[in-house]
């Protein structure tokens, strides 16, 4: 995982089939919530120079418009945006630039993730602080985006991907030589890529620098992105893939490297022991936070995802890893053979199903399989499609007036598959008003640790959530021979 990722929001469109299954394959880390906001203006020190906030453009707020549709919106929580406000403040009174003013949006998903803009707007999910375990974690991960602040990286960043935008436009329409073209585009994501490596590890000893001016442990960043990789791994698809190799040209370090990283820098100015983690302040102000999806824009549980604003729920296949994504419920089996993707278009009512299906948004569709059928009592169509290394076997229900699709992909079509997938389609149901009302979110709960506690008896008290001893030693900064402590306060997930 990384500080600086951004997701863009985007709609159904034409796709080959093995581009939807790496999409099922990859596992977008995700979710949404309803539009709640805080936003934290943080002054400066009394003795420092009046406060300003770097430019705000038209295309800032085009781009704070965009992160909230792809992050939930925002999440309140005063507990929250007072801890945030305190632990900025002390940070950017340690900076170099005491006179700027910040903006910190904390953002509904259950995504661990932060970012910044130019302008000083700093984005913080509440998936990100449900992780942390303390506030010196949490003060890395906030001057690690200032650092990009004042370095001035995002705007860096900005210019370099419109002169790579510029270069594969040329390239696009100037070469006739497809090999050429490629080794053009693929040095061009290697300069960028290389680029903004360096521009990760200096943010990373920036940050680490304000953060111990400030009186925060400076190993926090350490820890925090030891968590993120461990919390990579147990997100990732179950397969021999290290997860950091989908995504091998990202314009992040790996995070081992930043770890190493990290802790040099640190031990320049601190040992361990000798500056504020401020743990139980911590934990008191994330107690009860939600974690994970937010329900009323569905959310997994096991197999099953729920759906309660819009009332309907279905299960996947034996053996699938589920996640719900701000664009669509993706699922892989274990060991990657199969994958699927369930999400919702717009198909005009004068249009059949079987039309639909048959239209050109995906390749390969073997017209002679398309047929009508109904499931559940829903009007629905079916038909199967072929790529080079995967089948796909398509759903298409009409649910008053949405269309839900269900793309299943397979690495060898069997009966068994089939009837997997179709046991899934058929599992698609309205919820009683009952189970709506019933549906709730998870939430992280700060508990003490009493005799005769151990960190299996406390993982088997949390709620609905898969490998729970790997969770909570995740959650409570515990590596695999790590025990609790009797007094302790440690997190735990309820729902």
């Amino acid at each position: 995982m990384t500080l600086d990722v951004g997701q863009n929001r985007t709609g159904a469109r034409r796709l080959p089939p093995i581009a939807i299954a790496l999409i099922g394959a990859a596992i977008v880390l995700g979710g949404c919530g309803d539009m709640t906001r805080f936003q934290a203006a943080v002054a400066p020190a009394p003795s420092a120079k009046p406060a300003r906030i770097l430019s705000q453009t038209p295309a800032t707020e085009r781009e704070h418009g965009r992160i909230l549709a792809s992050y939930g919106g925002t999440y309140d929580d005063p507990k929250l945006e007072a801890l945030i406000s305190k632990t900025v403040e002390r940070l950017v009174a340690a900076s170099e630039r005491p006179d700027l003013t910040y903006k910190v949006t904390i953002l509904n998903s259950g995504a661990v993730n932060a970012f910044a803009l130019p302008s000083g707007q700093l984005y913080v999910t509440r998936g990100l602080i449900a992780l942390a375990s303390d506030t010196s974690e949490l003060s890395s991960v906030l001057s690690h985006e200032m650092a990009h602040v004042l370095a001035k990286h995002a705007a860096i960043r900005e210019d370099e991907a419109r002169k790579q935008a510029l270069v594969t436009r040329v390239m696009n329409e100037m070469s006739n030589d497809p090999e050429l073209t490629a080794l053009a585009l693929a040095k061009s994501k290697l300069t960028l890529a290389s680029f903004s490596r360096a521009q990760e590890f200096e943010a990373d000893g920036i940050g680490v620098g304000i953060s111990a001016k400030a009186g925060f442990d400076p190993f926090g960043a350490a820890r925090f992105l030891t968590s993120m990789e461990r919390n990579a791994a147990l997100k990732a698809p179950r397969s021999n893939l290290d997860p950091r190799s989908l995504d091998f040209l990202s314009s992040h370090p790996a995070t081992p490297e930043r770890v190493q990283n990290a802790q040099a820098n640190a031990r320049q100015f601190v040992s361990p022991e000798a500056r504020e983690r401020d743990r139980e302040t911590y934990l008191a102000a994330i107690d009860n936070i939600v974690y994970g999806e937010d329900p009323s824009e569905g959310f997994v549980r096991g197999r099953r995802f729920i759906h309660p604003k819009l009332g309907f729920a279905f299960t996947a296949p034996d053996g699938f890893a589920l996640e719900n994504t701000a664009q669509a419920v993706i699922g892989v089996r274990e060991g990657g053979t199969q994958a699927m993707r369930f999400d919702v278009v717009r198909v005009g009512p004068d249009q059949t199903l079987s039309d639909y299906l048959n239209s050109g948004w995906m390749e390969s569709v073997d017209k002679t399989s398309t047929e009508e059928i109904t499931i559940n009592g829903f009007p629905a169509a079916t038909s199967t499609a072929r790529g080079d290394q995967w089948q796909f076997r398509v759903y298409v229900m009409r649910v008053g007036t949405d269309v839900y699709r269900f793309i299943f992909a397979a690495r060898q079509r069997t009966v068994e598959a089939d009837r997997n997938f179709r046991e899934t389609v058929s599992s698609f149901r309205r919820l009683t008003l009952a189970e709506v009302q019933a549906a709730r979110p998870l939430r992280v709960k700060v508990i003490t640790v009493q005799p005769g506690d151990t960190v299996e008896s406390l993982a088997n008290r949390m709620a609905n959530i898969d490998r729970a001893v790997e969770r909570f030693r995740l959650l409570n900064g515990l590596d695999a021979k790590g025990n609790v402590k009797v007094r302790d306060p440690v997190k735990i997930v309820i729902d």
